[in-house]
């Protein structure tokens, strides 16, 4: 296979050496990775600064791990399980969680795909079918909520002005990777159609690891007149995955690739269907007002086989969301300002049966008798508006403010005859004010200084005391953060210099303590700053009309720590955050070549990360390298293909690349904090393309 993919990437070269340079091709939209990078679009309403992953990133990764782009971004790390185990942190905030991602919003085209408890699973989303992702770093956003750890904007993939395209991505690679993508895209000055299909199927690096879904999407909206429009967006993912589960530390250094023994005895696995859909409606009052409305549903239906217990899921989920924004003259220039409010609710319901894999004769888990039936019904809305003012030519200032309500009513369905724990929770709504400044020297150089509150909700499964009633006492974490930042462009705009200072105090930590092996309670348990220091570089050095040279680097620097925390009768204040690496750095170069090759090297380093509140056992750091490179081949006016070749851990790296914080050994069994990185793996694109 490796010989292969050699043959097919040479005699590709010479096919493209020996053409014209291609100035635009919008038959495979590959022009985004250097053209059309500067045209990138921000949703983040007036000052508040955000960073976007666009084409050129995702040029750096494979299409199955495009996840690892968001890890270029100074101040977010992923801890990525598997393909379908991530755990987004932005500045730490996120980082005591276990499984999966919360305490921020995440949107998929404006509409919101957090669910009701706080949870978001980008992994619902083949993100080949997007054009960049936005990140809000920090409660600062207002318009996209207010929590701690801030928001995450997905958007499509859309046709490049007016014109019609058909592509296919098809890849292959280690570990029995197959994965394809076909899109289609169509603008004519009204109707605009997104279309895409995707396949993957892997069998993993690891043990009990096999991974198979399939995914559709349709994004189109159809412009009426000049002040109407209407889109409808579909989006429907089914996938089954196996779970070989963390790992202990000596079996960890022996084998990372084994599956953890009863997770691989019961052949645990889970299913996933999920789908979205939405449909908005954008109207222009006149030249300064305008509205934009969406109502949206969702549905997920979750079955998990866990050694411990079989969990059946589902959720149903809708919502509204509605933003007004316009202009009005102040001083000699316009104030610009946003209001509007996003209603959501979802009735979530799970059942538990014990797991009988011990007399399955080998054949994995087996479904026995019920033992809990649950459903809760979580009710949130979040009401906002900003007025950006310009004070002066250069000096501009932004108020915002959000108001979140949350409710949960939890009913117990099992054990209803003779011990009703059913209660709801109803938390008072908070107020959550935001201010931006923004000071421009010129068009290339400015400062920022924001200060912003923000909040995280306990899910109601942390609201539940071990005896499953609800917990009266335990309150919201909150938080208020100070953010000083540049952005600098120097050297015409060659040079980009993104320079962040932050603090951000956080009151009422929220901490899961277990109490058995998949049996987790809340409570709030004190209060921690975040320090940090991010710092992004890039630049553009045109070595000749030929040749283009892109390096970057982005740091992170943290000093998380717990001022006051004591659990258990022992005080950890002063102490690090647990699962917060001190240090991340990701680097890397990216050559262009007659606008027909590239040539990308990337490079993340990740220090120690300590996994126990009292600093006792760290990970391991790490360093790992990714290389790709690739080219395309105009066959006609028409018609392109191109080839591209990845490694994934050029050095073949033994590292974790997710882990988990406070775990505790159960049956005499070795606490297990460590889920493997992959071994170095190798993967081939082919991807053709038809302008119509």
């Amino acid at each position: 296979m490796k010989a292969f993919f050699l043959l097919l990437f040479l005699s590709g070269t010479i096919a493209v050496l020996a053409q014209d340079p291609v100035q635009n091709d919008t038959v495979t939209q590959l022009d985004e990775v250097i053209l059309l990078d500067a045209l990138k679009k921000k949703n983040a309403t007036g000052l508040v600064p955000s960073e976007v992953i666009s084409a050129k990133v995702f040029q750096n990764y494979s299409p199955v791990s495009a996840v690892s782009a968001i890890n270029q971004i100074p101040g977010v790390y992923v801890f990525s399980g598997a393909l379908n185990t991530n755990r987004i942190t932005v500045r730490g905030i996120g980082a005591r969680t276990l499984f999966g991602t919360n305490k921020l919003r995440m949107y998929y085209n404006d509409i919101p795909i957090t669910n009701g408890a706080g949870s978001s699973e980008i992994e619902a989303f083949d993100l080949e079918n997007l054009s960049q992702i936005e990140v809000i770093k920090g409660p600062k956003g207002t318009v996209f909520g207010s929590n701690l750890g801030g928001a995450i904007i997905l958007n499509p993939k859309e046709a490049l002005g007016v014109s019609t395209n058909f592509s296919n991505n098809f890849t292959v690679g280690t570990f029995g990777l197959l994965k394809n993508n076909l899109s289609f895209n169509h603008f004519d000055g009204k109707l605009r159609v997104g279309l895409q299909y995707g396949h993957t199927e892997t069998d993993g690096y690891r043990q009990n690891s096999n991974f198979e879904r399939d995914g559709f999407l349709l994004n189109t909206s159809y412009r009426i007149n000049a002040k109407n429009k209407i889109s409808v967006l579909v989006n429907h993912i089914d996938y089954t995955a196996q779970i070989p589960s963390s790992l202990g530390a000596t079996a960890f250094a022996e084998d990372p690739s084994q599956a953890t023994f009863t997770w691989r005895v019961s052949k645990g696995f889970e299913t996933n269907n999920y789908s979205l859909v939405g449909l908005n409606f954008n109207h222009t009052f006149g030249n300064k007002f305008e509205n934009s409305t969406s109502i949206f549903y969702s549905y997920l239906d979750h079955y998990e086989a866990r050694p411990f217990g079989i969990l059946d899921e589902y959720t149903n989920g809708y919502g509204l969301r509605t933003r007004f924004s316009g202009n009005f003259g102040f001083s000699d220039s316009n104030a610009n300002y946003t209001f509007g409010a996003e209603l959501y609710k979802d009735e979530y319901t799970w059942d538990e049966f014990e797991n009988l894999y011990q007399e399955n004769n080998g054949n994995g888990s087996l479904q026995g008798d019920k033992f809990a039936e649950n459903k809760e019904f979580r009710n949130q809305w979040n009401a906002f508006g900003t007025l950006l003012l310009p004070i002066t030519e250069k000096f501009y200032a932004q108020a915002g403010l959000n108001i979140n309500k949350t409710q949960y009513d939890y009913r117990d369905n099992f054990n209803t005859a003779t011990d009703n724990k059913s209660a709801d929770r109803n938390f008072k709504a908070i107020v959550l004010p935001s201010l931006n400044l923004n000071y421009a020297f010129s068009e290339n150089e400015q400062i920022y200084f924001n200060v912003s509150r923000g909040f995280s909700n306990p899910t109601l499964e942390e609201t539940l005391t071990p005896d499953g009633v609800i917990n009266p006492d335990i309150a919201q974490e909150t938080g208020t953060n100070y953010e000083l930042g540049t952005i600098l462009y120097l050297d015409e705009r060659r040079f980009n210099i993104n320079l962040a200072v932050y603090q951000m105090n956080i009151e009422n930590l929220l901490v899961a303590e277990r109490v058995g092996d998949d049996q987790f309670v809340g409570r709030n348990a004190g209060k921690t700053r975040h320090l940090g220091l991010e710092i992004g570089l890039s630049y553009i050095w045109n070595i000749s009309t030929k040749v283009q040279l892109s390096p970057f680097v982005n740091y992170t620097l943290t000093g998380h720590s717990f001022l006051e925390f004591i659990d258990g009768g022992e005080d950890f204040s002063g102490k690090e955050l647990t699962g917060v690496p001190k240090q991340r750095r990701t680097s890397g170069i990216q050559l262009q070549l007659f606008e027909d090759f590239y040539w990308n090297t990337t490079h993340q380093h990740v220090s120690e990360i300590p996994l126990t509140d009292a600093n006792t056992l760290y990970s391991d750091p790490f360093t790992v390298f990714t290389t790709r490179m690739g080219y395309r081949y105009k066959f006609s006016e028409h018609f392109t293909i191109d080839y591209n070749l990845g490694v994934n851990n050029l050095f073949n790296k033994v590292y974790a690349q997710s882990v988990l914080i406070n775990t505790s050994g159960f049956g005499g069994n070795e606490p297990r904090y460590f889920y493997p990185g992959d071994e170095r793996n190798f993967y081939m694109s082919m991807r053709f393309g038809y302008q119509f």
